[in-house]
């Protein structure tokens, strides 16, 4: 009977692995180092190595173990085929194929940001919900989509990919992504700073307790909440953004929920304020009655969403 599974999360320092009981129980979760070099190429020998030990160390035998799931930084479509990776060094690779090869056990694959969506709807902030979307505000603006309990990856493997999303012509720059005015440039924890800095450039003389050279998205937000009036524009005008852009989702997709989540949502239930202002004001009132809650699984919300890919079959 198969009564085990694996949820794997690979990030370009680490990976993170999580074993489970079938019905979500963690039993153990650990890390392995992400070995880039060589274009990656012991990443995926490296996980098979680890999930097989790991049973040996319990005495289960593969037959018992329903899949591995594993989550992806980047595009990876229903095939389990990555076309290539920023941060891990891959071109063109079968991921599930070969990590199903290594270990004899079979695998899914879906984006990092879309498991963890998943992983949140399942176990995390918006259990009990079939439809949500999940923001994840980091060094970039993540995104994963949940349509009735299934993520949403699109033609690509590109679904959820919010931070990408138009929300203005005049922002200064370019993404990182090659394009300009993307959501990501202004609501990630390194755009509220470039938020900040241009706002302070369009002001000129400037009245606010921060100090521009040396500004960070936690400094910010806790100038917001001493009620620092420059740092409270910069809120309100990334408010404007990441509200603006989840009204227009909203009105594609109708989720119960959304789920904000990364290190700048540490700041805490001010931030849903400031986007929950901006969402109702601008989404299809039908879609307005939506929740806004924080993430609740932190960095494990990534294993559980690859463990429920191959849970729900």
């Amino acid at each position: 009977m198969k009564n085990y599974c694996f949820g794997i999360d690979v990030g370009g320092t680490s990976v993170k692995m999580g074993f489970f009981r079938t019905d979500g129980e963690l039993l153990e979760k650990w890390e392995i180092p992400t070995r880039t070099e060589n274009g990656g190429d012991a990443i995926l020998p490296d996980i098979a190595a680890s999930a097989l030990a790991k049973l040996d160390a319990r005495g289960i035998d593969k037959s018992e173990v329903t899949g591995m799931g594993i989550g992806i930084p980047g595009p990876i479509n229903a095939a389990g085929v990555v076309p290539h990776t920023a941060n891990l060094g891959w071109g063109y690779k079968e991921v599930t194929r070969e990590l199903g090869e290594l270990t004899g056990i079979s695998s899914k694959g879906a984006n990092d940001a879309n498991v963890a969506a998943l992983g949140e709807m399942w176990k995390g902030a918006a259990a009990g919900h079939k439809s949500g979307v999940m923001v994840t505000l980091g060094t970039g603006v993540g995104g994963g989509i949940i349509v009735d309990g299934k993520i949403l990856a699109g033609a690509n493997g590109a679904g959820g990919e919010i931070g990408h999303i138009h929300v203005d012509d005049h922002i200064p720059g370019a993404c990182g992504c090659g394009n300009h005015g993307c959501l990501e440039q202004v609501a990630s924890a390194n755009g509220i700073v470039r938020l900040a800095r241009w706002m302070a450039q369009e002001r000129g003389e400037l009245s606010t307790s921060l100090d521009m050279d040396s500004l960070n998205s936690k400094l910010l937000w806790d100038a917001v909440k001493s009620g620092d009036a420059f740092a409270c524009e910069v809120a309100e005008r990334f408010g404007y953004y990441l509200g603006l852009a989840l009204a227009n989702i909203a009105t594609t997709v109708d989720p119960e929920v959304f789920i904000i989540g990364g290190g700048m949502s540490r700041a805490g239930e001010i931030i849903l304020d400031y986007i929950q202002k901006y969402y109702v004001r601008y989404t299809f009132k039908a879609c307005r009655g939506a929740r806004f809650v924080l993430a609740k699984l932190g960095n494990d919300a990534g294993i559980y969403g690859s463990a429920r890919l191959v849970i729900e079959g």
